[in-house]
């Protein structure tokens, strides 16, 4: 296999919500989007007191995209207008298609925010094509147990699979666009090297400890933007550290953000607008 240069490397900006440490790699003052991967918010990682007043995020509208929910330390409570509703504890994801559209909240459960604790949780949104943006909502919960893991880098690193195929087994996410997701642990002297198909977009994240990649050192809080000149991604890990990997077909659409929502035209954002103000969310 032939290995991937680096493009960039982009530093999260800082951009707390109240007394919630977050930091935001995507979209960054280099980087608007890695296509089909838009925005990446990594909250913590932050300790909380007993008696705490917990996540901020109470509910709001999506439409037009899906979010990937990666918590890796604290619980996470979710709860949206299609009925779906569970608890995540740490290890877990969350993914959520808001497609035509829905009303969510992620707040701390009672039990969290009566006993406090750490807390570092990662929100990715993921772009649909303009064919699937008004698909039926649809939302899994998965806690750690139920996540697939793989021996990779000669057994010490660690690859969870959330979605894509890994070593002829199926994640448990069947994405609609053939998005590949994973966590990835690293002990100290993992040299993984991870294929990715010719054409796919490369999505790299160091969440904690540092790797090196095509001679590059990543440290934490540092999104990779990978050339497309291989088919694979290899890391070196001097030291323990965790990462977001994943990979997808570029969709090649305009995107027209607004807020909570992602179409391809103003007129979709102004739609959009109009049907959350009629209720049609639920």
């Amino acid at each position: 296999m032939t290995a991937r240069r680096v493009r960039a490397l982009h530093a999260a900006l800082r951009d707390d919500i109240g007394d919630l440490t977050t930091r935001r790699p995507l979209p960054g003052p280099g980087l608007d989007q890695l296509d089909p991967f838009l925005f990446l918010n990594h909250h913590g990682p932050q300790s909380y007191p007993p008696g705490n007043r917990g996540l901020p995020f109470g509910p709001h509208p999506h439409r037009g995209f899906e979010t990937v929910t990666f918590i890796l330390e604290g619980e996470l409570a979710h709860r949206d207008s299609g009925g779906h509703e569970s608890v995540i504890r740490a290890g877990g994801v969350q993914w959520m298609t808001a497609g035509r559209g829905l009303v969510h909240a992620e707040l701390s459960p009672d039990s969290f925010k009566r006993s406090g604790g750490p807390l570092e949780i990662l929100q990715l949104w993921v772009n649909l094509p303009g064919r699937l943006k008004m698909t039926e909502p649809r939302y899994t919960g998965l806690q750690k147990e139920e996540i697939p893991s793989f021996p990779v880098g000669d057994g010490r690193a660690t690859l969870n699979l959330i979605s894509g195929a890994w070593d002829g087994r199926d994640g448990p996410i069947r994405s609609l666009t053939d998005v590949f997701m994973s966590v990835l642990a690293c002990s100290p002297g993992a040299r993984p090297s991870l294929p990715v198909a010719a054409g796919r977009a490369v999505f790299l994240y160091v969440v904690r400890g540092a790797v090196t990649v095509g001679g590059q050192r990543a440290e934490a809080f540092r999104l990779v933007e990978m050339e497309e000149d291989g088919d694979a991604v290899e890391l070196e890990a001097a030291e323990d550290a965790v990462l977001l990997f994943g990979h997808a077909p570029p969709l090649g659409e305009p995107v027209v953000a607004h807020g909570p929502f992602v179409m391809n035209t103003r007129d979709e954002i102004m739609q959009a607008i109009r049907d959350y103000q009629a209720g049609l969310f639920g």
